[in-house]
């Protein structure tokens, strides 16, 4: 009977600590949402400011180890890899992408692994970059930004990783000619052949017919339409994505109820929820060609994309490749991204299936342990300088962001006056 009593009292007391906790997570939920997004909180360095794209370097962790999102430690590398790594995001989302969490950053994870890790930021486009197409993105801010990686770095020599349209922009760019100055390409959930199953395929089949009828008995061409005309609020980007798992949307909510008590849980849930609900617009110009081109035409799945005047072919790619695939994504299917195992010519090409949907497996709880560090790894060996690899010295930074030491609020507003 004591043991029982004790029991129930232990547990009465474990529920009125979670209560109390409950209440002042409850409260800073409601009241001060910045407390609680932890995301953009790892120390980097501006070393190119444009019109709207702009490059960030994000050096070693000051660390000698880093915590993982399992809970695990990481040492740091401290001898950096000779050909440097960088990371390329979709458009459409804000840079938390590769840096969402301090114990989920990619490209702290990537920084700590021993690569010199850069990050093309595409800005926040507005309506009066409608205009831009794919050939602004995938060739002229592209070239800039891996110049500009090239100068800082002192290396020729660079390694992309893309997720998403972030992997087809470095595919793109990469088989516009012939370069082997792009060493490496890791791309993850980038869809490539619109045929072949998954929500972006049935919705590329569903244009597809409409769109022929149009083409053969009418005038009608989507590029004539002014890309001002078609531009879209950012809010649409975020309804976009969250339609594609609508209850998934909802039960997270309840999720947060249901561990509210839980600081870890509700800081992870705020930053993710803050990153979703902020996402950004798409560029009219690119939403012109990626329907044209991709959804209608499905050239990717040819190994053939207009960029502009010009026609990036992917059998040029001399980069090795590495490719993955999110078992659960709803959007990009495993045959989707499969495809481009038979587009490309080089022999040193691997394709794999990970864990996660389209967003899980690039930032999900298997992320890092499968993608990030399978990658890391395979790019160890293939980062060593090739003859004729080195570039001009470095450049001098421009600006340096110390992330950590700024609330959310601050650091964002420091990075758009830089964007």
């Amino acid at each position: 009977m004591t043991s029982i009593i004790s029991r129930a009292l232990d547990r009465g007391l474990e529920l009125n600590e979670r209560l109390a906790l409950a209440v002042g997570n409850g409260f800073d939920w409601l009241f001060r949402r910045d407390e609680l997004v932890k995301s953009g909180r790892t120390d980097y360095e501006i070393i190119y400011v444009g019109d709207l794209m702009s490059v960030r370097y994000y050096g070693p962790p000051e660390e000698k180890e880093i915590q993982l999102a399992n809970g695990e430690m990481m040492r740091v590398v401290r001898k950096q890899h000779a050909v440097p790594l960088v990371l390329v995001p979709p458009l459409g989302v804000t840079t938390e992408t590769f840096d969402l969490m301090p114990n989920r950053s990619l490209a702290r994870f990537m920084a700590a692994s021993g690569f010199k890790t850069y990050l093309i930021d595409w800005g926040k486009p507005q309506k009066r970059h409608s205009h831009l197409g794919l050939k602004d993105y995938a060739d002229v801010m592209m070239g800039q930004a891996l110049e500009k990686v090239r100068k800082h770095s002192g290396v020729t020599q660079v390694s992309l990783m893309g997720w998403c349209m972030g992997g087809l922009l470095s595919l793109m760019h990469a088989g516009l000619k012939k370069n082997s100055n792009i060493r490496n390409i890791a791309i993850v959930a980038s869809p490539i052949d619109l045929r072949s199953g998954g929500m972006v395929a049935g919705v590329a089949q569903a244009l597809n017919t409409p769109a022929k009828l149009i083409r053969k008995f009418t005038d009608f061409r989507l590029h004539s339409v002014a890309p001002e005309k078609m531009h879209a609020p950012a809010w649409m980007t975020t309804l976009a994505f969250k339609l594609t798992d609508p209850v998934g949307s909802v039960t997270t909510y309840w999720d947060l109820v249901t561990r509210l008590w839980d600081r870890e849980f509700v800081e992870s849930h705020s930053t993710t929820s803050d990153y979703l609900n902020n996402m950004l617009v798409y560029p009219a110009g690119v939403v012109q060609d990626m329907l044209v081109s991709v959804a209608v035409d499905n050239k990717l799945s040819t190994g053939e994309i207009p960029v502009g005047e010009r026609v990036s072919k992917f059998k040029n790619i001399s980069a090795s490749l590495l490719a993955f695939a999110g078992e659960k994504d709803v959007l990009v299917s495993v045959s989707m991204a499969r495809r481009i195992m038979d587009l490309v010519n080089m022999e040193d090409k691997h394709f794999e299936v990970a864990p996660g949907g389209h967003m899980g497996v690039i930032l999900g709880s298997s992320a890092q342990r499968v993608v990030w560090a399978k990658t890391a790894a395979w790019l160890v060996s293939r980062s060593k300088l090739t003859v004729a690899a080195k570039a001009k010295s470095p450049t001098k930074t421009i600006v340096k962001v110390k992330a950590k030491a700024t609330s959310k609020t601050a650091t964002k507003s420091r990075q758009s006056s830089n964007t």
